[in-house]
């Protein structure tokens, strides 16, 4: 077997060895070790989790990447199925990779003789297959007898079918081909390749497909701390140090951004963004030259600087960035909507049948400015395209949707494109305010901060003549307010998608709402304030307020009604003051409840 080791070693040597920078990465060798997936992990979108979670450091154990798929003690029997999850943009694909190629040079796990790397991606390229053919067609030199091997499948949040482990054939003969999720329930199971280990990659949600008596360990992985932001940073802009630093500031000026930044794919758009924009702002006379804070003025600088290829040594013609206006016309026509239907779908992995479907001119994406935006892989049947970020498609399907909206007359939300009428951008506005209200997943929470962050002044005078009509925002605003805030005071407890809603206010750049609230938390004045909608404008500044980030003062102002609709909100507090309020016994029994929950995060209650 050693020459087939030796030959194992090398192809993945050389398939993994480019592309990783070493700094960055000291983040992925330890790993937290949870219990299992919380609620909002389940049911929640990527970023509402990450802004939920304020950014702070998890008080879970953490476990070296070498130990991984050891035994936790000496007792205790190594884990077959390893679970990692994290959410978009962390460095899932990354850890592999960087597991793999240490892996191959020796340095860690040496008690496992093959490593079998294969991604959803593929996968979903195959209807059928065995699980022999599935080992030879990631590692042609590996034998059938699967003790110590490691089978790694990466990103199931990408896999075309829902892992049905209820209603899952049995199959436990390795040569018989069968539907490839059939196969990767059956695997996991141990009814086929038993004596491999297993080690699957997802976002939070997809992850709860597995059940979790499945699963024997479950491991997350940690968003940037303050010093691995700053050198990242600096291997962004090496010789830029004043860029780096002054990027920096401007992210940790900003708690909202701050917090997402966390996240290594959000925090390079973030950062190119800033940076575009410090680079350009002083021959930006006609246009704002306040620094872009809200996630709308990010992308929409990052969408710019990818179409004009104006990415920051490249002087900028007249001519180019006529060209590149036309290009951003065509694109967000085809490849917009491409991402709206693919949000629709939860699909995120595009092939080339899809493209074609789609109408999209690939000679189009080949040029610079794909690479921003979408990303290619090659594969031995085919080639997948995907966005360089789950919120580079949210960005796009709501470009689309936004310019579609101004003469669609059908529901763009129904595919067949056959529904009653719908007339006038303000209708789709509205629909598209009922849709994300009623998507249980929170899907289209992220679509919707866009689609409302299209209608502020700032975006609007940034994107005027590229894709958006000078000031036509100005007759719809109102309107798109008042439509979202008539999601704000009809429910009794306030939801996240209430919080969302404020969200798309302030994408919107209608903050009254939330700076009144703040001013009574900071004045002490809030009882007798606190109507469904200010409760709800207290809800999202728990999350993003300077006020609440050392200790939340509620005392005085709640009544038990308040406190119940606002429950789901206060788990997150890390400190929280509720004395002098005027509440009876079942406000205990209330708490008490929460107090033992899952997500609860409180550590300081007075």
């Amino acid at each position: 077997a050693e020459p087939m080791v030796q030959k194992h070693l090398e192809s993945l040597q050389s398939s993994c060895g480019n592309g990783l920078e070493t700094g960055a990465l000291r983040r992925l060798t330890n790993l937290l070790l949870v219990e299992g997936l919380t609620d909002i992990q389940q049911k929640e979108h990527d970023i509402l989790q990450v802004e939920t979670a304020k950014g702070l450091p998890s008080t879970s154990k953490s476990i070296p990447l070498e130990k991984l798929f050891l035994p936790l003690s000496k007792v205790s029997i190594p884990p077959r199925i390893c679970l990692t999850v994290g959410v978009a943009g962390i460095g899932k694909s990354t850890l592999v990779k960087l597991f793999v190629c240490s892996w191959a040079k020796g340095e860690i796990s040496r008690d496992i003789l093959f490593v079998v790397p294969l991604t959803f991606k593929e996968l979903n390229t195959h209807e059928k297959l065995s699980a022999e053919r599935l080992l030879c067609s990631a590692c042609p030199h590996v034998p059938a007898r699967t003790a110590r091997t490691l089978l790694i499948l990466d990103g199931l949040d990408e896999f075309k079918t829902p892992l049905d482990f209820s209603n899952a054939v049995v199959c436990t003969d390795p040569k018989k081909e069968i539907q490839v999720d059939n196969l990767i329930t059956n695997i996991i199971r141990g009814n086929l390749l038993q004596e491999a280990s297993v080690w699957v990659t997802s976002r939070p949600a997809a992850a709860g497909q597995i059940p979790s008596g499945l699963v024997d360990r479950m491991t997350e992985i940690r968003g940037f701390g303050a010093a691995e932001m700053k050198d990242f940073l600096d291997q962004m802009f090496p010789d830029n140090r004043d860029l780096s630093s002054q990027v920096l500031q401007h992210i940790r000026a900003n708690r909202s951004l701050h917090v997402l930044c966390t996240i290594p794919g959000f925090c390079r758009i973030t950062a190119s963004s800033i940076a575009y924009f410090l680079k350009h702002s002083n021959d930006q006379s006609q246009e704002a030259t306040v620094v872009p804070s809200t996630l709308s003025e990010i992308y929409s600088y990052y969408f710019k600087m990818a179409l004009s290829g104006d990415w920051l040594e490249k002087p900028r013609e007249a001519l180019r960035i006529e060209q590149a206006v036309n290009t951003s016309k065509k694109l967000v026509g085809s490849l917009g909507r491409l991402a709206f239907c693919g949000l629709l779908r939860r699909k995120h992995v595009f092939y080339e049948q899809d493209m074609k479907a789609y109408g999209i001119d690939l000679s189009l994406l080949h040029s610079c400015l794909s690479t921003r935006l979408l990303l290619k892989e090659d594969m031995p049947a085919s080639t997948a395209y995907y966005f360089s970020h789950l919120t580079i498609q949210e960005f796009l399907a709501a470009l689309y949707y936004y310019t579609a909206a101004k003469r669609a007359i059908f529901d763009l939300f129904v595919e067949s494109g056959v529904s009653w009428p719908k007339l006038g951008f303000l209708s789709h506005f509205r629909s598209a305010v009922q849709r994300a209200l009623q998507a249980e997943d929170g899907r289209l929470d992220i679509f919707m901060r866009f689609l409302s962050g299209l209608l502020s002044p700032p975006v609007n005078r940034l994107l005027s003549g590229w894709l958006l009509l000078r000031d036509e925002h100005g007759g719809w605003r109102s309107q798109a307010v008042d439509a979202l805030q008539g999601c704000l005071g009809s429910e009794h407890a306030v939801s996240w998608r209430a919080v969302n809603a404020m969200r798309c206010l302030q994408e919107l750049q209608h903050t009254d709402t939330a700076q009144a609230v703040e001013e009574a938390m900071r004045s002490g004045t809030l009882a007798g304030m606190l109507t469904p909608m200010n409760c709800s404008a207290l809800a999202y500044l728990l999350q993003v307020s300077d006020v609440c980030l050392e200790e939340v003062n509620l005392s005085n102002c709640l009544t038990y009604n308040v406190c119940k609709s606002l429950l789901s909100q206060l788990l997150f507090c890390h400190s929280l003051r509720l004395d002098n309020n005027q509440f009876k016994d079942d406000v205990m029994e209330l708490l008490g409840s929460v107090l033992s929950g899952k997500d609860c995060q409180i550590q300081r209650l007075r």
